[in-house]
């Protein structure tokens, strides 16, 4: 099957179904324990920085350690795998010393979770592979510097570049198509956008994304400002196959956005929220259970096609929201009106 046939699939399940997306692997990676040692490999065992904690670079020293995780998770009733790769970008990789190697992690995530996406692929059962694309540590639409508020810490072409290298290495390993997740500013998202667009020239090939805004408050914006709506405005003309939100909140928090993009978008709509906010220590405590009745909920009222987990959240949790799901109606994409459609931190809208 190829991966136009593999993307067909998919958009014929979730509008006839909720389809059911993987959670995190850092929650899972930082259970096991893991050394230094494990970090470092022997690939990187004489490397001069401390690795710990580069959850991705375990795409190539410890695979057997995250294929168990897919694995985990699939078993828990997950059909899409999204890669372990959130920070596989030379920008963040160098914090590690390894920017060099971001190609190679992308692409070895990518392979072993097509293994464990093939391997779950059973019975006329499709297990996908969802690429893992994140934010990087750097934005575009703000400066770092309060003193210097023209100052960027990147440049469009320089984001677009790192995009590039990261989405050919999740490509070359087996994804089926790119997941943006995380957005905090929209103008990476744009780079990540025409990462892919440039791909696309040169291959001669349609590659399939999604994009997953993150609401950093309750303000219902993310950190450059935008509302859900005017984000999907700024990123429709890219043709996702889904959009949705991810991560900051938890689904009680983040159910009023939720109902905002999905009464707008006219794709798919995805939703991956936290087990709820962070306690005093950072760590999540809410049930699988309370997450569970949330995201059932939410499935009865038709808000979304695909759903998930976010920070905190592990194979329990993913359990029970299948469970929740199961037998819940699926979101049925609206069909809008021709109009033109703008969007700066607010969507505008001049009807025709």
């Amino acid at each position: 099957m190829t991966r136009s046939d593999r993307i067909t699939a998919l958009q014929t399940a979730a509008r006839e179904r909720i389809v059911i997306l993987d959670g995190p692997k850092g929650t899972e990676v930082q259970s096991l324990g893991l050394t230094d040692a494990d970090f470092r490999g022997q690939r990187f065992a004489g490397h001069n920085h401390d690795l710990q904690g580069d959850n991705d670079i375990l795409n190539l020293t410890r695979p057997d350690a995250i294929r168990d995780i897919h694995r985990a998770y699939a078993e828990a009733g997950a059909q899409i795998m999204s890669t372990n790769t959130f920070n596989a970008n030379a920008i963040s990789q160098d914090d590690y010393g390894l920017s060099s190697t971001a190609y190679d992690i992308n692409r070895a995530g990518a392979q072993i979770a097509r293994s464990v996406a093939d391997e779950f692929s059973t019975g006329g059962d499709i297990c996908w592979v969802a690429g893992a694309m994140g934010p990087t540590s750097r934005t575009l639409s703000l400066s770092p510097d309060v003193n210097r508020p023209e100052y960027r810490a990147a440049t469009f072409e320089e984001m677009v570049a790192i995009y590039n290298q990261a989405a050919r290495g999740l490509l070359d390993g087996g994804a089926d198509y790119l997941l943006i997740e995380t957005v905090f500013d929209t103008l990476n998202a744009k780079a990540a956008i025409a990462a892919v667009k440039d791909l696309e020239n040169e291959t001669g090939e349609t590659i399939p994304m999604a994009l997953s805004m993150t609401v950093v408050d309750m303000s219902g914006r993310n950190l450059s400002g935008q509302t859900v709506e005017a984000f999907w405005n700024s990123i429709r003309h890219a043709d996702p196959i889904s959009v949705g939100i991810n991560c900051a909140l938890g689904a009680e928090q983040m159910r009023p956005y939720a109902v905002a993009l999905s009464r707008v978008a006219d794709t798919l709509v995805h939703v991956y929220p936290n087990a709820g906010l962070p306690n005093d220590l950072g760590g999540y405590d809410e049930t699988p259970e309370t997450t569970s009745g949330h995201l059932g909920e939410w499935a009865s009222s038709g808000l979304f096609n695909i759903v998930g987990g976010c920070c905190g959240t592990t194979p329990a949790h993913i359990r029970a929201i299948a469970k929740a799901v199961k037998d819940a109606p699926v979101r049925q994409i609206p069909v809008r009106p021709s109009a033109m459609r703008l969007s700066g931190l607010e969507p505008f809208e001049l009807a025709s």
